[in-house]
C-alpha cells in the first residue's frame, strides 16, 4: 500500500489548514489521483489494523439496497449508527440510490437499479462507457447531514497488449478522511471490482480514484482539539514498513448478488466463518 502512504505525505507536506463543519480543523488538498493494479493483490492496508469483516458486511449492506442498519447491527459493524435515526434507518444510504435510484418515467415517479443495470451491460456490452453508479442525489444530499462522501463510480473494461480484458473501477470522492476512511474505501471498492469481475468472468484491472477535497484532522493552532488530531498516528504509520498484500478468492457458489443472500442473513455466530467461506481471503504471515 505505498500508494496509501504516498498520499499521506503529500496532503502532510502540501496541504493548508484549512476549517469545515466539524469544527475540528484538517489539513487539505485538493485533487489527488492515484490508480492501484489490484494484480498485485488485494489492496488492505497493512500498517495498522484494518477490520475487514466491516468492510465486506459495509459493502453488503450497500449492495443490498437497504436504508435500515439492521444487517451492519447484527454483524457488529457500527459505522453507521451516528446518522441512524431512531428507528435505525440513514437518509442518505448509499445502497439506497445505488439500488433505487429516484427517476421519472414518463411523467411518473420511479426508481431505477442502477447497480443491475450496470452488472447486466458489463456482460451483454462490456466495452460500454456508460457504466456509472451514482448515490449523489441533489433532493437527498443537498439538504443531508451527511451527504455521500465517495458519490460517483464507474467500471470501465481496457483490453491489455495481448487483447485480454481487465475489469477497471475509477471512484470519484468529493470528501476524504485520509486518516480513517481512505484505507476503507479502497478496499471496500477493491471488493467491488472482485465481485462483478467474478460475475463477469473479466478479470480484476486498476482500481482508480480521485481525491476531491483529501484532508487530515489536526490540532488547532492553539492546541485544542488534541483528541481528534490524526497526525501522530500517521506520521507512526509512515515509519512502518508496508508488508506483503493479501491475496482475494471469491467462493464458485457464489454466482449472482442473489447469491450473497445467505451471508447477510446468517447469525452473528456464524458470520466470520460464512465470511470466509464466501470470500476465500488468504492474509500472508
Amino acid at each position: 500500500m505505498k500508494v496509501y502512504l504516498d498520499t499521506v505525505r503529500q496532503v502532510l507536506d502540501t496541504g493548508t489548514r484549512k476549517e469545515n463543519r466539524t469544527g475540528v480543523d484538517t489539513i487539505s488538498t485538493f485533487n489527488i489521483n492515484y490508480g492501484i493494479d489490484l494484480a498485485d493483490g488485494f489492496p488492505l492496508l497493512t500498517t495498522k489494523k484494518i477490520s475487514w469483516k466491516n468492510i465486506v458486511v459495509e459493502n453488503l449492506w450497500f449492495l443490498s439496497g437497504a436504508r435500515d442498519i439492521a444487517l451492519l447491527r447484527k454483524h457488529g459493524c457500527k459505522f453507521w449508527d451516528p446518522w441512524a435515526d431512531e428507528k435505525g434507518f440513514v437518509p442518505s444510504a448509499y445502497g439506497n440510490f445505488w439500488r433505487h435510484f429516484p427517476v421519472h418515467e414518463g411523467g411518473k415517479p420511479g426508481f431505477n437499479d442502477q447497480i443491475a443495470w450496470v452488472l447486466e451491460e458489463l456482460k451483454r456490452n462490456p466495452m460500454s462507457r456508460r457504466l456509472v453508479v451514482t448515490a449523489w442525489a441533489p433532493g437527498n444530499a443537498q439538504s443531508s447531514q451527511l451527504p455521500p462522501c465517495h458519490c460517483l463510480f464507474i467500471f470501465n473494461v481496457q483490453n491489455q497488449d495481448d487483447g485480454t480484458p481487465r475489469l477497471n473501477l475509477h471512484l470519484t470522492q468529493r470528501s476524504n478522511d485520509i486518516a480513517l476512511g481512505i484505507p476503507y474505501n479502497i478496499a471496500g471498492y477493491s471488493f467491488l471490482v472482485a465481485l462483478f469481475s467474478h460475475f463477469t468472468g473479466i478479470r480484476p484491472g486498476i482500481f482508480g480514484q480521485t481525491l476531491v477535497d483529501a484532508h487530515i484532522y489536526t490540532a488547532k493552532p492553539d492546541g485544542s482539539m488534541a483528541d481528534y488530531d490524526h497526525v501522530p498516528g500517521l506520521r507512526e504509520q509512515l515509519s512502518r514498513g508496508p508488508r506483503q498484500l493479501p491475496r482475494l478468492s471469491i467462493s464458485p457458489d457464489v454466482r449472482s448478488l442473489d447469491d450473497s443472500a445467505s451471508l447477510w442473513l446468517s447469525p452473528p455466530k456464524e458470520s466470520s466463518a460464512s465470511m470466509a467461506a464466501f470470500l476465500g481471503i488468504t492474509r500472508p504471515i
